[in-house]
């Protein structure tokens, strides 16, 4: 996978995730606990729906990470190369994922 086809690939998905973001937002918002318009089961079951949606947020935050180094290390032109060992990534590992740091051997 090429440079340019792997920076598109990236880009789309943070659009993706940043889209994610804010549909979910009402989601992690804070729970009322007002005990006359909700029961306890549902309070919980609200709560835990909101617990639920705060680590997918924190697991979409890393990934945007994630996808943000992966974006400089195409800027820097070290796009492709294991940032352990400096070997070339199979491309079958970037075509599944360009977001990958690591070779296969230093990943194990």
């Amino acid at each position: 996978m090429d440079a340019q086809t792997a920076r598109q690939k990236l880009l789309e998905e943070q659009e993706s995730l940043a889209a994610l973001r804010q549909q979910s937002e009402q989601a992690r918002a804070p729970v009322m606990l007002d005990q006359q318009a909700v029961g306890r089961l549902s309070r919980m079951d609200a709560m835990q729906k909101q617990n639920m949606e705060l680590a997918t947020e924190q697991r979409r935050q890393q990934r945007m990470q994630t996808l943000a180094a992966a974006l400089l290390r195409i800027e820097a032109g070290d796009f492709g190369y294991c940032i352990l060992c400096d070997e070339e990534i199979a491309p079958q590992r970037l075509a599944f994922d360009p977001a990958v740091a690591c070779c296969i051997q230093c990943r194990t």
